[in-house]
């Protein structure tokens, strides 16, 4: 008897896992607290495979992975978990990863995000931008942010997205969702369309070209607060990503526009949990002040990381990545080892770390 798509992810969540892997001549293939682990599954020729994958298409998508040889889509398992899915090509094969995403959207509490982000998400207008690497938990970072806006917002709350992960219910706010490929063609036409559509806050799953990074601008500039995603690592690489989509001639007006309508850029990477499984994530984050808007209208982006550092439990609550993993560390929630593997400073980690080590000694008295 065949194994199903279904029997896979099930495993999956039972061991924890985030994201399964389907390659032809493999098991599939867990992962399961940020490392790659065999399932006890028989490995998969290319006819169980296509099976498998196309199987949870229907014709419109078929159609496109066959014309784009990679497709994205969500799946649900039930009324347990939904998943993110890229279907590709590779090596004339078919192939898939599908990551977890949880059928209830966690509160920014669970996340041990730092309380500054329930500020930012009630943000009255303008940019706040979710960054990192794939895979880093912008998603459900972004998610709890918008359901915070959900509980404390008679708002009209706008995404876009490709495809739907998070499903949401109205509570105080009004949300609608549209989903790329199916609702609209792109991003940036489906933002065009949204900015009539009487929205208090739009989310826009990716800014991928310049006409949906300027059109996010300016609905930011026009009064409505916009959340976005960016694949950077921290804010000043964001800023300076923006700036670099566009032209030189361009450049000024972008950096000015940046500098009054950017509210926040949540920088995050997730680091291996030290008591239980699962991952927790390490955010850097930054907050507009008088500082932040004039050293990026001036074009001084390097000096964003200092600003960042010196106004650490200041009014502004930002915080450095080091100064995250510093404090993660001290509540015993990951491993100094795990924060050094984390750490873009390991030297500037380890001050924090004695600065912070009075602290964790009394919390523990």
């Amino acid at each position: 008897m065949s194994i199903t798509v279904d029997e896979i992810l099930t495993a999956l969540l039972q061991r924890r896992g985030s994201d399964l892997h389907l390659k032809v001549g493999r098991p599939p293939l867990f992962r399961i607290s940020g490392s790659m682990v065999p399932s006890e599954f028989e490995p998969l020729d290319a006819a169980a495979l296509d099976d498998l994958i196309l199987g949870l298409m229907g014709p419109h998508l078929v159609e496109k992975l066959e014309r784009d040889r990679a497709v994205d889509f969500a799946y649900a398992l039930g009324e347990k978990a939904r998943f993110r899915v890229n279907a590709f090509y590779q090596r004339g094969h078919l192939g898939a990863v599908l990551r977890a995403v949880p059928m209830r959207v966690p509160t920014l509490e669970q996340l041990y995000l730092p309380s500054v982000c329930k500020d930012i998400a009630l943000s009255p207008s303008g940019l706040v931008l979710v960054t990192g690497p794939t895979g880093s938990g912008k998603s459900t970072t972004l998610a709890a942010m918008i359901e915070h806006i959900n509980d404390r917002r008679q708002a009209h709350i706008m995404t876009i997205e490709d495809p739907v992960e998070f499903v949401y219910a109205d509570r105080n706010s009004v949300i609608n969702q549209r989903e790329v490929g199916l609702d609209a063609p792109t991003f940036s036409s489906a933002l065009r369309h949204v900015l009539r559509q009487d929205p208090d806050v739009i989310l826009v799953g990716e800014m991928r070209d310049p006409e949906t990074i300027s059109t996010a601008i300016t609905a930011a500039e026009t009064g409505h607060l916009v959340f976005s995603t960016l694949h950077t690592n921290d804010a000043p690489q964001t800023v300076d990503r923006i700036l670099d989509t566009f032209p030189p001639e361009q450049q000024l007006q972008v950096r000015m526009q940046l500098s009054t309508v950017l509210r926040a850029v949540v920088s995050q990477r997730l680091v291996p949990m030290a008591s239980k499984p699962g991952r927790v994530a390490a955010v850097e984050v930054m907050v507009s002040s008088p500082p932040v808007q004039k050293h990026i209208a001036d074009g001084d982006i390097e000096r964003l990381h200092r600003i960042i550092e010196e106004s650490a439990g200041g009014f502004y609550r930002m915080q450095t990545l080091n100064q995250s993993l510093g404090m993660l560390a001290a509540k015993a929630l990951i491993t100094t080892e795990a924060a050094e593997a984390a750490s873009p400073d390991a030297d500037e980690l380890h001050r924090i770390m004695r600065t912070m080590q009075p602290q964790k000694q009394a919390a523990a008295t």
